[in-house]
């Protein structure tokens, strides 16, 4: 015989703390997308004009990455 229990709701506060969680980790994501962003533009501004045409950017180009 089988049994089929019903499903438990999730102990109070779970939710929110999943979302809170949820959240954490996107910001954490993005914060890291930033860094890199901000790291690459200072990379590239130390650059020369040649050394940005040998890699097909111009100095216009970086402020747009």
């Amino acid at each position: 015989m089988a049994v089929i229990e019903p499903p438990r709701a999730a102990p109070f506060g779970a939710e929110t703390i999943y979302h809170g969680v949820t959240m954490a980790e996107t910001l954490a994501t993005r914060l890291h997308a930033w860094y890199e962003a901000r790291s690459t533009r200072k990379e590239l501004v130390k650059l020369s004009d040649r050394q940005l045409d040998d890699i097909g950017l111009s100095r216009s180009d970086i402020a747009r990455l």
